[in-house]
């Protein structure tokens, strides 16, 4: 198959590695890709939200399946356009990938079904909220952006001050844009987060291994929410029993509401969870691969992942066995100097070979260019070094110790992935 995938990150350089190991594969694309995407695809300088130049470029190409990673097109009918146009896409349709596009959607379809989230409630008025939060009077409170804000629309506020800030960060700054229009507030859920990925094909869903993301920007859990500073797979605190409770309670129910919703949802549905006391909730949904956890989930997929694929888009997900490798796996995320705030771009990166790899890990390129032969920093996460081992601790090892010889200036990292809770 010849196969275009979609997006410039970390997750979109684990979706192509994953891809070219198949025997299926003939011909791999990015657009637009990235700096260490290049050593593994043609990279071709079409954005990620340029629905018909992608389009296009499948028509012209021959190209055989597009794989639409980003949230973005995938809320904005990227899939759907392909189909139109009778192109095999991966990924939801517009209206199910809503799922993730509106939070407000999804904590209607939640308590409509009797999926088990936070209590909540929808404010379209900044005046409202502050009044809500301070007559609830019960911290920390939690706040999100309805709409899409890069993994960053969540403000954790821990006293009345710092959610009239959140209010007025979201809904009067508009810090996301149109995303603040509505905001969504959430009593504080406590216990540990598990992350789970799940192929879906409208009806039947295989939950992926599971994995745990670090969303804070640094050591013990402090610092801004960014989107995801390392991942281990598995999780420690996913137990057999927990994963059979999810499956009851949270996975199959959220696949037959979307089908009952007339939004039947085909691709990758990820699961934000948090153990609590009470048992699991759902923390959020997303419509796509996560990042950073596409990193360490699929180097553990045994099985062809372009027959998973074409399982998932032809309905016979019922069909094939799914099978994943035993071993741990560990990815750090090598940031720039000031993310997820600001920070520069254009840094000189060195110690990684001429495929912009390191000796015993995969390291996944998020915000890379190539620029006169050399490699350069391009984002906020700049790259994500991942290792696989019998155990975590030794996958992490592995990866910390790729990491110490690897540099730019300013680099940033955790010191602890998979070490807190």
């Amino acid at each position: 198959m010849n196969i275009l995938v979609i997006g410039s990150g970390g997750r979109e350089h684990a979706i192509i590695r994953k891809l070219k190991e198949s025997p299926k594969t003939e011909k791999l694309w990015c657009a637009p890709g990235n700096g260490g995407i290049a050593a593994d695809a043609e990279c071709v300088a079409i954005n990620a939200m340029d629905i018909d130049g992608v389009v296009d470029f499948a028509k012209k190409n021959a190209v055989d399946l597009v794989f639409v990673a980003p949230d973005d097109p995938l809320a904005a009918g990227m899939v759907d356009a392909l189909e139109k146009e009778g192109i095999r896409a991966f990924g939801p349709r517009a209206n199910a990938a809503i799922i993730e596009s509106s939070k407000v959607f999804s904590k209607n379809l939640m308590k409509k079904y009797g999926i088990p989230t936070a209590d909540y409630a929808v404010f379209s008025d900044p005046k409202e909220v502050v009044e809500y939060v301070e007559n609830r009077g019960k911290f920390p409170v939690v706040i999100k952006a309805d709409g899409l804000a890069l993994g960053k629309g969540v403000i954790i506020a821990q006293n009345f001050d710092e959610a009239k800030d959140a209010v007025h960060t979201i809904m009067e700054d508009k810090v996301f844009g149109a995303s603040g229009n509505n905001v969504v507030v959430e009593e504080f859920l406590t216990g540990p987060e598990v992350s789970v990925l799940a192929f879906t094909d409208g009806k039947t869903l295989r939950p992926m291994v599971s994995s745990k993301d670090h969303k804070r920007a640094l050591d013990g859990d402090k610092g801004l929410n960014t989107g995801g500073m390392g991942t281990i797979s598995p999780n420690p605190y996913y137990t057999n029993e927990i994963a059979d409770e999810c499956m009851k309670t949270i996975f199959l129910p959220t696949v037959k509401a979307m089908q009952a919703e007339g939004r039947p949802f085909k691709g990758c549905l990820y699961f934000g969870l948090m153990l609590t006391p009470d048992g699991p909730k759902v923390i959020e949904y997303n419509a796509r691969f996560g990042d950073p956890e596409t990193q360490v989930v699929l180097p553990r997929l045994k099985t062809d992942f372009v027959d998973v694929i074409n399982a998932v888009i032809d309905e016979k997900l019922d069909e094939l066995e799914i099978e994943w490798i035993p071993e741990a796996c560990a990815c750090v995320v090598m940031a720039s100097g000031g993310y997820p705030q600001s920070y520069p771009k254009g840094l000189e990166i060195t110690g990684l070979d001429e495929n912009g790899q390191a000796e015993g890990v995969t390291v996944y390129h998020a915000g890379t260019k190539l620029e006169n032969g050399k490699l350069l920093t391009n984002g906020g996460r700049v790259l994500g070094v991942t290792a696989t081992a019998k155990t975590l601790d030794e996958a992490l090892e592995r990866a910390y110790a790729a990491v110490e010889k690897i540099h730019f200036d300013g680099a940033h990292y955790r010191h602890d992935i998979g070490r807190t809770k």
